[in-house]
């Protein structure tokens, strides 16, 4: 049965889909059987990273609506053989999705895959409600800048409140992953550091991921950054994030640029 995952924020622009495409591949890498969501109807770009967007066909909605079931809508990786993409509809609006579809596909998906990883859209409507909705895990992105994390807070507010296990009783177990981040900037005070952002959201930091240009390349390419460029430290981090989200015990490094200009390393809070 598979762990649903949600990857969301509350703020727009801050690495959701990219970090999504680069987890979904990097645990597939891992031997895992992974399909990736676009839960952001209307705008979908979750196939653009996965460099599927001539393939899709049929997608989420249809699936919803009973227009193509779950296998003609499902794109396998040309790269990856267990990693699998449901696109989102470009031609609908959020509305066409209904908690009654929502549920029955998340219960389909469980059943073929380890995990499912959910691209929320960004903010506290409709749509980002529904792809938290039925989530065990919750990834939160946050950029270290004071509004994405107080969005952020925000969202961590909804995960404990509207999705099922909230309902339930029991709680969404939940991640910080930071993007973007530039250790100069942090060093003189530019950015919020990462011990900040997470003393602000108070649950565990699943990794840092550094300002790169490797992450843009990659996008341009249609190719997640975990495959296109697995030597680099932004496809390094997302590596090692999605391993400590599979509970392997991997020391998160974080790179400082200090005052005096010398580098320094230091170890930062597992999840």
């Amino acid at each position: 049965m598979a762990k649903v995952v949600v990857v969301t924020s509350g703020k727009g622009g801050v690495g959701k889909t990219t970090s999504t495409a680069a987890l979904g591949a990097a645990l597939a890498q891992n031997g895992q059987s992974v399909v990736v969501v676009d839960f952001d109807i209307g705008l979908r770009n979750l196939d653009l990273m996965m460099g599927a967007e001539r393939r899709v066909i049929f997608d989420l909605i249809n699936v919803i609506q009973g227009s193509a079931n779950l296998s003609q809508a499902l794109i396998r990786d040309k790269r990856l053989e267990n990693l699998y993409l449901l696109a989102a509809s470009q031609t609908r609006d959020k509305n066409a999705l209904t908690e009654k579809g929502v549920l029955q596909v998340i219960s389909e998906l469980r059943k073929k895959f380890d995990w499912v990883l959910c691209d929320s859209p960004a903010g506290i409507e409709r749509g980002a409600v529904l792809a938290m909705k039925h989530a065990d895990i919750a990834i939160i992105i946050a950029n270290p800048e004071i509004s994405s994390v107080r969005d952020s807070d925000r969202i961590i507010g909804l995960l404990d409140a509207k999705t099922e296990r909230a309902k339930n009783g029991q709680e969404v177990e939940k991640h910080l992953l930071i993007t973007r981040f530039d250790s100069s900037r942090a060093g003189t005070g530019e950015m919020l550091e990462v011990d900040d952002i997470s003393d602000i959201l108070s649950i565990p930091l699943l990794g840092v991921v550094p300002e790169s240009k490797d992450i843009l390349s990659a996008s341009n390419l249609g190719i997640p950054v975990t495959l296109s460029n697995k030597n680099s430290t932004s496809a390094q981090a997302y590596s090692d994030a999605a391993k400590r989200l599979n509970k392997e015990d991997i020391p998160i490094i974080i790179p400082t640029k200090k005052r005096n200009f010398l580098a320094g390393w230091f170890s930062g809070r597992a999840a």
